[in-house]
């Protein structure tokens, strides 16, 4: 039906089946049947034929404002689908943990905003099981979080980060090259987030090396952690990505613990295997591995 109003607007338009059939890459006769077949379908005489070409039937006026429509419409439609398939437009939903939209996700946008400056884009955040859950459900197309596995869900590694030791520059470990397990505990720890991964990682560090920490403060987030070790309140585990700016700047310092093994955490990208990326999802992740490189 569609190639049927095609030709019957530029028909109305030009004139003649001739002019229409050419600027519609078609043959006359293919044009002509395809005009015929729609005066057929819809019961009625659409152009009186002159010697000096084809005019329009009342019929015909009544019926090319919504010929118009539809054409319009279908190319329309056809643009946005082709633009899709290439991503340069729609709507790209990402799952992350907070610490990676806080930390991580801004800079990979900022480079996706310039390259598809037309795509929409809503964030969820949440642990990384609750990220996994809007995955599965279709919620979220692409979930940011640690490695997790599912028979459902495909993944591939994106970035990984250090959870370090940080103290405010005024601290006595300050002055220190470095300082053992014993130590730390003896301090006494700022902690956060007891239900994400980095408490996790955290407890898992001292378990290693057979010490149970003493905490100091607990916060609920990384942020909050953060601001008490720079107001000089106690030293915490956290995140490198999280105090990049404060170390530049000196209002942290970074210390290892000599006797307790490096924590690296990584950062995957997860999305149903029954639903593979889409182009829009693709150039996203582009822009997150070269946010990291």
């Amino acid at each position: 039906m569609i190639g049927q109003l095609e030709v019957f607007v530029a028909v109305a338009r030009y004139g003649t089946v001739g002019r229409a059939a050419e600027t519609l890459n078609l043959t006359q006769p293919a044009a002509t049947w395809r005009l015929q077949a729609l005066e057929r379908d819809l019961g009625t005489q659409l152009f009186t034929r002159t010697a000096r070409g084809m005019r329009l039937s009342e019929s015909g006026r009544a019926t090319l404002p919504y010929a118009e429509r539809a054409v319009r419409a279908t190319h329309e439609m056809r643009a946005a689908i082709a633009a899709a398939a290439r991503g340069a437009a729609g709507r790209l939903q990402i799952g992350c943990a907070p610490a990676i939209g806080v930390y991580m996700l801004p800079e990979a946008l900022v480079q996706f905003r310039a390259r598809q400056p037309d795509v929409s884009v809503a964030v969820r955040t949440g642990h990384s099981e609750e990220i996994l859950s809007l995955v599965l459900s279709g919620d979220v197309r692409v979930g940011l979080v640690r490695n997790l596995r599912h028979a459902d869900i495909s993944s591939r590694l994106l970035a990984e980060d250090d959870l370090v030791l940080a103290a405010h520059p005024g601290h006595p470990f300050a002055r220190r090259s470095g300082v053992t397990a014993a130590e730390v505990r003896e301090e006494g720890l700022i902690l956060f987030d007891r239900t994400s991964s980095f408490y996790e990682m955290t407890q898992a560090l001292f378990a290693r090396a057979g010490i149970l920490p003493r905490i100091a403060m607990e916060m609920d987030s990384v942020e909050g952690a953060k601001m008490m070790v720079a107001k000089g309140l106690g030293i915490a585990i956290l995140p490198a990505m999280a105090i990049s700016r404060e170390l530049a700047d000196a209002r942290l310092v970074r210390l290892p613990i000599d006797d307790a093994p490096a924590i690296r955490r990584q950062v995957y990208a997860i999305w149903r295997t029954d639903e593979p990326l889409t182009a829009i999802s693709e150039e996203f992740l582009a822009c997150f591995e070269g946010g990291r490189s």
